[in-house]
């Protein structure tokens, strides 16, 4: 319960960055929730196909019974719907506020559009550079995201080097945004927690799982990234934070286990 007659329920994946940015969400703004997980592989339930009867995805959540989809949409309804519980994580400049809202949603739909943790094309990320500075810190977040993806999808070794390279350029930029965004304060969003740091830390548990996998490349560190390790070891000892993200050890089993399925079910396409 979130309290004040207020019921919640979140349909999710336990290992899902989007689930988790949801989850981050609830816990900074101190709202309690039921957890129901969903086997999206195995089959989907009929609660979450009627919940999200367009795209059949997770997150849901589902407020006194009536659904919210995606994301971000949800993140930003759960900071404006609980505006009295917690701190808040959108901008409170309405210019600022609608301009994270706009180009979030606009690079989920056009980086991210099928859920299934593959990057696509970027000139959309280009095209965006050329806005305000405003506008290319709310993105560079998002870019981040996409080319960290796309690495741990790439097949050919050529396509992981050159792939994670647009990661570290991204990382880089992220370095910038970090020090514009924080004007020399613990976040992204200054003393507390925003919405730029939400939108990042659903990453930070498969940040430390590609650590493993990867035999301790990291992504963010002292020498490339010294304010962003810093940010990641500072948000992960939230305790907000601590109580939401998953343990590294069966994420790194999980990701395991789905590149086992894909490459069986590729074997099998292969064969017919």
């Amino acid at each position: 319960m979130a309290g004040g007659g207020d019921e919640l329920k979140l349909l999710g994946l336990w290992a899902s960055p989007f689930v988790l940015r949801v989850k981050l969400a609830l816990s900074i703004k101190g709202l309690s929730y039921e957890d129901v997980e969903e086997d999206i592989f195995g089959g989907k339930s009929e609660l979450l196909l009627n919940s999200n009867p367009v795209h059949k995805k997770v997150p849901v959540l589902l407020h006194n019974g009536k659904p919210i989809c995606d994301s971000q949409i949800i993140v930003q309804y759960i900071d404006e719907a609980f505006a009295g519980s917690g701190p808040s994580l959108l901008p409170i400049d309405p210019l600022e506020r609608a301009v994270a809202r706009f180009w979030a949603a606009y690079v989920d739909d056009n980086v991210q559009p099928h859920h299934q943790h593959q990057a696509h094309d970027n000139a959309a990320a280009s095209m965006i550079y050329l806005h305000a500075d405003l506008i290319k810190s709310k993105m560079r977040v998002l870019q981040l995201l996409a080319s960290w993806l796309q690495s741990s999808k790439s097949k050919t070794e050529e396509e992981k080097a050159e792939a994670f390279k647009q990661t570290l350029m991204a990382v880089e930029n992220m370095e910038k945004t970090f020090k514009e965004c924080s004007k020399g304060k613990p976040f992204f969003g200054g003393d507390s927690v925003g919405y730029l740091d939400v939108t990042l830390g659903g990453l930070v548990a498969w940040l430390h799982t590609a650590e493993k996998l990867l035999h301790g490349v990291r992504l963010f560190d002292a020498t490339r990234s010294p304010l962003l390790e810093a940010w990641l070891e500072r948000f992960g000892e939230l305790e907000a934070v601590k109580a939401v993200l998953p343990d590294v050890d069966s994420l790194v089993e999980y990701a395991k286990q789905r590149q086992a399925a894909e490459a069986a079910a590729a074997a099998d396409a292969g064969g017919n």
